[in-house]
């Protein structure tokens, strides 16, 4: 297998007569310093043992000499496929010992019974993996080298990732040209019985009202002002929603981005640990949840009727919808697994709390709500629509909706849907036709109609869906790359396009727009999912693709530049010439365009964002320039404005920010300790700095709850991403840590001391207690000190 913790996990099941080893992955590839392809030879690959395998190689060969058989128990998917057969390529040993172990859940039950049924490697899957493997280096190899020389040495062109930035840069363009557009609303307050409501301005000479201007609205709002407020028409209806399906991969890096902020890559780290197993009491080592790259919502049957034998126990049997639900994955879906489940559904989330981190319990609980209400029957809402029409042209509608029946809601609230959420779920008085209700106030209120949203992680990976672009085992890594090539940045959880991921993509867009679009790059990967299918060869797929992109990349071929880019306004100050953006790995300049000249010019200018403008109070120490105020993921710093021809730079937080007093003193060397400000934040240091470099984090008055009478408080701390935490102050004596706000509280359930902040779009901000979850009355809790 190719993942140690799980070869640990397996371990514990097969007994003695099993020598479990682990890969660490891949073990061959294509060469780092060549092509790696015969493209005259049917695009025969030529693969070498990954530089650092070749130990892992040697010893997996030994011991295979030393089996009766070998069985690969690698993950059930595309790369899990591939990498059993290089492994099996890399032990020498007869086709006939190879075995091929498929499981989707690492539970003692499932990988026995695969044991006991193996089978052999799937080389259709193995052929897609190839194929897509194939595609990737012809592309990257090909054309990267292209955009050094435009650019710098070092960027990179994906076949995948450059169509998911063009939709990110596509977006960003719609934001560009967008111009807002104003339009006003009108609100009725009504009242009916002693009791309040809200009707909205619904329709205006019988259409959809489009009031642009205050003048229009005050228009309407004298129109109707002394106009009697009449029931013209009431309808109730029962309305009901049913649960969702189960969690796929894309579904369940959008829950876990808009209730944990988890980003695509870590959420897929962290479900991929309780995959591979974790140590949960008695039990021992087990797997938690099934396979979690998978686009489809089927479920087997025995874990269905588990579900539906724990909801009539739990809930009763008014919880169970009559007949098991089957829920319908989405149209092109390879189905090749399961949904994402727990292996155990009587395994509930605090049944493992004390097991795991607070990452892994926060998911999994997620996962476990998820796929138990997704056979739970459906929550059941009275919806009334009220309308009323104080003149035959203004039509106004109030709408209350009340839950009647709580259905899978019951256990899956939180994340029941933002439809739910949108709502006006207000109930309304009983009202019937005819009967005149109290105006008390007409409220016209202004608007601007809004750009499309830049993608957040989670955004993103549902249009790549949508459009078909990448795979359950791809979308993580696809955003992954984009962040680390620095041709996009995350920014309060949305992706913006960094200056040269947009100036890179224009240049490719320009050269390869048939190759790098999505109707074709969703046409390829619908390929390699027949490739899979066994429908067609893998030769072929590659060759249709490298048909379309082979031209552009033929040799002697240069990337044209598009019209227009990298030119500007600005004149070289020694020549005049306009001056061109110009590329380092430090970031674009400005760069006179005569420098290859007879009497070559090398003036060169800094490129200042907007609001980086040079101090002018202070030289660069260096070389006497100008220095710059910017401001980077750790804050401001200053930079030196004849870059990139001087690297000078310096930190700017902290600096003229005074040390405050405490009343503490150093457990080290009894001197007085202060607050002071660093890169992260602020923190309690000693004042004997540098003879005394004693640091603790900066306290908030709350005792922690673990550290027994070492009398430690709770303590805002980063980690090494510059993610805020709470960790206990005797650390690393006591490992207590939380990653929402603490807050101190008396929990009227348990009587718990701690709780956390935590915020819901319906409700706003709120507290619950830590221990028990239990919601608190914010009455009852006392702020941090801070």
């Amino acid at each position: 297998m190719e993942s140690p913790a799980k070869a640990r996990t397996i371990k514990k099941y097969v007994g003695r007569g099993y020598d479990v080893r682990a890969s660490v992955g891949h073990v061959r590839d294509l060469p780092q310093k060549s092509l790696g392809v015969d493209v005259e030879r049917g695009f025969d690959p030529t693969y070498v043992t990954i530089p650092k395998k070749e130990k892992v190689v040697r010893e997996l060969r030994a011991a295979a000499r030393k089996a009766d058989n070998v069985v690969m128990a690698t993950d059930p998917d595309r790369e899990g496929e591939a990498i059993a057969w290089h492994v099996a390529e890399e032990l020498g040993v007869p086709p006939d010992r190879i075995r091929r172990a498929v499981f989707h859940e690492i539970t003692r039950q499932a990988v026995l019974e695969a044991l006991r049924n193996p089978t052999t490697i799937d080389s259709d899957k193995v052929n897609a993996q190839q194929a897509r493997r194939i595609l990737d280096r012809l592309v990257g190899y090909q054309v990267s080298p292209m955009l050094w020389k435009i650019f710098y040495p070092g960027l990179s062109a994906g076949r995948v990732q450059t169509v998911a930035l063009r939709l990110i840069c596509e977006r960003e363009d719609e934001i560009d040209v967008f111009v807002a557009q104003e339009y006003w609303t009108i609100t009725a307050l009504l009242e009916a019985g002693a009791r309040r409501f809200k009707a909205g301005l619904f329709k205006l000479n019988g259409e959809d009202p489009r009031i642009d201007s205050e003048g229009a609205a005050r228009e309407i709002v004298e129109a109707v002002r002394d106009r009697p407020f009449v029931v013209a028409s009431v309808e109730e209806k029962e309305r009901r929603r049913n649960p969702y399906p189960p969690f796929i991969t894309s579904t369940l890096q959008q829950d876990a981005s808009r209730r944990f902020g988890f980003g695509a890559r870590k959420t897929m780290r962290v479900a991929q640990e309780l995959y591979e197993g974790l140590e949960v009491g008695g039990e021992g080592a087990t797997g938690l949840i099934t396979y979690m790259r998978t686009d489809s919502t089927r479920v087997a049957p025995v874990a269905v009727e588990q579900a539906r034998r724990f909801v009539a126990r739990a809930f009763g049997e008014a919880y169970l919808p009559e007949e098991p639900r089957q829920h319908r994955s989405r149209k092109g879906a390879q189905d090749a697994h399961e949904a994402v489940r727990p292996t155990d559904v009587d395994r509930r989330p605090e049944d493992v709390r004390q097991h795991v981190s607070g990452d892994q319990f926060r998911l999994y609980q997620m996962i476990w709500q998820r796929f138990v209400a997704s056979q739970m029957a459906s929550a059941v809402y009275d919806q009334t629509t009220v309308d009323f029409l104080p003149t035959p042209r203004h039509q106004f509608r109030a709408r209350g909706s009340v839950l009647r029946f709580p259905g899978f809601v019951k256990i899956y609230d939180e994340a029941a849907g933002e439809a739910v959420e949108n709502q006006d779920d207000a109930e309304l008085p009983r009202l019937q036709e005819g009967q005149a209700v109290d105006l008390h106030e007409l409220v016209p209120e202004q608007h601007f109609t809004q750009p499309p949203p830049r993608y957040s992680e989670a955004t993103l990976v549902k249009e790549l869906e949508a459009d078909g672009i990448g795979r359950p085992s791809t979308y993580a890594a696809i955003i992954s790359t984009l962040l680390d090539r620095e041709y996009v940045r995350l920014e309060k959880r949305r992706l913006f396009p960094t200056f040269l991921g947009r100036e890179v993509l224009k240049t490719l867009v320009h050269n390869l727009d048939d190759v790098f679009n999505v109707e074709f790059t969703s046409e390829m990967e619908g390929e390699l999912d027949r490739v899979e299918e066994g429908e067609v060869g893998w030769v072929d797929a590659v060759r249709q693709f490298y048909g379309r992109f082979q031209p552009h990349v033929a040799k002697g071929k240069k990337l044209a530049l598009p019209p227009g880019i990298f030119r500007t306004e600005e004149t070289c100050d020694n020549c005049g010439t306009p001056m061109l953006i110009k590329w380092t790995k430090r970031g674009p300049f400005l760069g006179c365009p005569r420098y290859k000249d007879d009497d070559g010019c090398r003036t060169t200018k800094p490129i200042f964002a907007p609001g980086e403008e040079p101090t002018g109070d202070e030289k660069c120490p260096r070389c006497g320039g100008d220095l710059v105020a910017k401001s980077g993921r750790f804050g401001p710093f200053l930079v030196c404005s004849n870059a990139p021809d001087c690297a000078y730079s310096r930190n700017l937080k902290g600096e003229a920010v005074a040390d405050e007093p405490t009343d503490q003193t150093c457990p080290n060397c009894g001197s007085a300790m202060v607050i002071r400000t660093g890169r992260f934040g602020r923190f309690v240091a000693c004042s004997n700095y540098p003879a005394c470099k004693t640091t603790k984090p900066l306290g908030l008055g709350i005792p922690c709850p673990k550290d027994g009478d070492r009398s430690g408080e709770l303590g805002e701390r980063r980690t090494k991403r510059g993610k805020i935490f709470y960790g206990c102050s005797n650390y690393p004596a006591c490992d207590f840590a939380m990653w929402t706000r603490p807050v101190a509280i008396e929990c009227p359930s348990c009587g718990g001391k701690l709780g956390e902040e935590i915020a819901s779009r319906r409700a706003g901000p709120a507290v619950r207690c830590a221990a028990c979850r239990t919601p608190i009355e914010t009455s009852l809790a006392e702020p941090a000190l801070v």
